[in-house]
Order: C-alpha cells, then sequence, then structure tokens
C-alpha cells in the first residue's frame, strides 16, 4: 500500500495547492489511501463542514485535526457525524473521535489514529496511554495502522515513534508547519518523520503573514494573524507499506512548489 500524507493545510492557498495537485499525484505515485492535516485549512486556524466536504470529494480518505480542531464552533455539530474527519484521540470528553477504520482503493483495510502531544501544549489525557488504548480496539488481523502525532516538541514526537516502532506502519508528526529531513524507517517496521511540514505559503512565518508575526516578537502585543499569500508549496510524505505485514518498506518527502 502506497499511503500520502499531505501536512498542515494553512487557509486558502493551501486548500488551492491540493485542488490543483491532489489527483496528479495520487496518479504520479499509483496511492492507494490519501490522508490530510486539515485543522488550519479555514483561515489558518480550524476547519469548518464546507472544508471538510470539498476535501473529502477531492479525495481524501481521512482528515486529521490537532489544537485548532474546534475553532470554528459550526463543526462541533458536524464533527460526530463524519468519522472520516479526527481530532486527537486524547482530547477528554469532546465531540467525535480519533481512530478511523476504513477500507482502502485496492480493497485493503487500514486504520488511522490521531493523537496530540502535550509538551508546551495544552495538557490533555496521556497520548502514550491513549495509543496503547486506542490500539487495543483495532483487529489484531488489521496491518495497516498510521498514526499522525500532533505536537510541539520534537523529543516528543521522536519518543512516540519509538514507542509505536513495531506496532504501527507510520508515525508522522504535524503541528509546528516546518518540514525536517529526518524521514526513515525505524529498526522494526514503522516509517517515521518528526514533522512533515505545512502546505501553505511559505513566504511567511508557519503560514501567517511575516510581518504581524515579526511585529510580535518585537512588542509582544496582541496582533491579528493574517495568512500570507506568497509562495504557496505541498509538504508531504509518501510511505511505501507492506500490506500483508503492515512493515514499511520506504518514506520519501514529497515536495510540489
Amino acid at each position: 500500500m502506497r499511503i500520502l500524507f499531505i501536512g498542515d493545510i494553512v487557509g486558502a492557498p493551501g486548500r488551492e495547492m491540493v485542488t490543483k495537485h491532489l489527483a496528479a499525484l495520487v496518479e504520479q505515485h499509483r496511492v492507494d489511501l490519501v490522508i490530510i492535516n486539515g485543522e488550519n485549512s479555514a483561515a489558518g486556524f480550524g476547519i469548518t463542514p464546507k472544508i471538510a466536504d470539498e476535501l473529502l470529494a477531492l479525495g481524501a480518505d481521512v482528515i486529521t485535526g490537532g489544537n485548532h480542531s474546534w475553532d470554528k464552533k459550526e463543526i462541533l455539530e458536524y464533527i460526530p457525524n463524519e468519522p472520516r474527519l479526527l481530532r486527537p484521540a486524547n482530547f477528554p470528553k469532546s465531540p467525535g473521535r480519533g481512530l478511523y477504520v476504513g477500507t482502502s482503493r485496492g480493497g485493503v483495510r487500514f486504520a488511522v489514529l490521531n493523537l496530540q502531544g502535550r509538551v508546551f501544549m495544552t495538557q490533555l489525557d496521556c497520548p502514550f496511554r491513549t495509543a496503547d488504548a486506542e490500539l487495543a480496539k483495532i483487529p489484531p488481523d488489521m496491518k495497516i495502522i498510521f498514526v499522525d502525532m500532533h505536537a510541539e516538541a520534537t523529543s516528543e514526537k521522536q519518543a512516540m515513534g519509538w514507542y509505536l516502532d513495531g506496532r504501527v506502519s507510520v508515525v508522522v508528526g504535524t503541528h509546528t508547519h516546518v518540514a525536517t529531513a529526518d524521514e526513515r524507517v525505524l529498526p522494526n517496521g514503522t516509517a517515521y518523520i518528526t514533522d512533515v511540514g505545512m502546505t501553505g505559503p511559505h513566504e511567511s512565518v508557519i503560514g501567517m503573514d511575516r510581518g504581524a508575526m515579526v511585529k510580535r516578537f518585537l512588542d509582544s502585543m496582541p496582533t491579528k494573524f493574517e495568512v500570507a499569500i506568497a509562495d504557496a508549496r505541498i509538504n508531504g510524505v509518501l510511505a511505501d507499506v507492506d500490506d500483508s505485514t503492515g512493515r514499511a518498506r520506504s518514506i520519501v518527502r514529497v515536495r510540489v512548489p
């Protein structure tokens, strides 16, 4: 199975890149499963039902979330009724779910798990123990398991990669919007990268207008952040996984300028 993961979509520029290029990427790389992190797809903060529907119609099989999953209030009524839109599983008593089980284009069963870190972030339930609990719900004969670990600290994401090595097929880090170059297959067969990066405007500070962001660092005063426009790119990864064992063969970065 070939799994394409698209890193955090930021606003309209990120959505436009997916609209223009996703179908070609799926055809070019013979992709069986498309997963997209969409928690910043609505003007840089949150996701709306309309955008979720659009991303699913474009070919996303699953949309993962993170700390901005709840920024648009209209998503609260939508997410319980759309199992393909995930929020981190370790959010306590929140609408929706953090685990999705489905079937790929090629008829292979798979699971996607969404987690959120706690270092420098909201103190949610433990993502490591939550991972154990959620993985226990997956039938033992299901081999393809994909994990989006949405976290600030590289150490926490790396720790999750090692913790799940050999238990899941892929662990990708999201949230920082800055791609790392440490993609590899861990010793027990789990494909890993610390952060996939973002899909959106790169002439920016993590997708936001750079002038406003620099000003905030200079004077520490409240500033309204707007999504930048220039230099939109797709950052993603392509993982090749043996569907008979669930072990990854390879993981490579995918970049579309």
